[in-house]
């Protein structure tokens, strides 16, 4: 009898060894034409549209964790490197950041480059670019597959949500600032989920709809607090702690004690459609951010 039982739990040990290396099994179309400009700036091509993304990396590249930086509609990658200067702290600490330029939607007329986040009818199929984007990144520099993260700012942020609704396989965690669940992915969302998520909201910002602040009643997407608790409820966490941080923004944790899924909420005080200025707000955003990515 205790033989049978030991092999019930070798073979649901195999099993779960299975299931774990099969997690992130999907049918992946490769990147083309993957060229380096110059210094640490690179072009790819796919689905026929060419992106260029840039790419800095730590000393060590082998098991580092990968960040993908998604800029907000019409910047660049450019853009989002001069307003956050995540990777001056991040690639320090052993991070692989990289900075991605979004394309002009094939079903649209405007020249704005974005994302295909699901809020309108695009065509552009930037999920599966990203996760080819961060496997080809992954396999090229030996990154750490299982820290994987994506940190957008406005359009970037709706992207990251669509990411951690259709690519949970691939993405660990995902940071918003200043971005909403489109009512697609709200709409397409699972039940149960274990990818980390960490929105960043401003008080005074006016494209987030928040129920507190009276301006979800018009508002398309989901109010950012049935946001939070969804994913709370749907990673199966618990209030941690609600704290003061910089100039009287709150800081509210979600978890289980472990060390992941977290599900983290920071509500700058004044703060609005921006990506939060320590000068201003009192906040260091990126020693935040890589405090939460730290977690896995």
């Amino acid at each position: 009898m205790v033989k049978k039982i030991v092999s019930l739990i070798l073979v649901a040990g195999i099993i779960s060894a299975m299931v774990s290396s099969c997690a992130k099994k999907r049918d992946i179309i490769p990147l083309s034409d993957v060229t380096h400009i110059e210094d640490n700036r690179y072009s790819c091509t796919f689905d026929d549209i060419e992106h260029e993304f840039i790419l800095c990396l730590p000393d060590k590249t082998k098991d580092a964790p990968l960040v993908l930086m998604l800029h907000g509609a019409g910047e660049s990658a450019d853009a989002m490197r001069r307003t956050t200067e995540f990777d001056e702290m991040a690639v320090p600490e052993g991070y692989a950041v990289c900075y991605v330029d979004g394309a002009v939607d094939k079903a649209s007329t405007s020249p704005i480059k974005g994302w295909n986040a699901g809020t309108a009818d695009g065509e552009n199929r930037d999920t599966e670019f990203l996760v080819s984007l961060a496997t080809y990144l992954e396999n090229e520099y030996k990154l750490d597959t299982g820290r994987t993260f994506v940190a957008g700012f406005s359009y970037g942020g709706f992207m990251g949500y669509r990411l951690a609704v259709e690519a949970p396989d691939i993405f660990e965690a995902i940071v918003s600032v200043a971005g909403v669940m489109p009512l697609t992915m709200w709409d397409k969302k699972n039940e149960r989920s274990d990818v980390g998520i960490f929105q960043i909201s401003g008080s005074n910002d006016d494209i987030i709809p928040r129920r507190e602040a009276g301006s979800s009643g018009s508002a398309i997407a989901p109010p950012i607090e049935d946001v939070i608790s969804y994913w709370a409820e749907a990673e199966g966490l618990d209030l941690l702690s609600e704290e003061t941080v910089g100039n009287n923004s709150t800081l509210t944790r979600y978890g289980s004690g472990d060390k992941e899924p977290q599900v983290w909420h920071l509500l700058v005080d004044n703060g609005y459609h921006s990506w939060p200025s320590e000068s201003i707000t009192g906040i260091d955003t990126n020693s935040l951010i890589l405090e939460f990515l730290n977690m896995w």
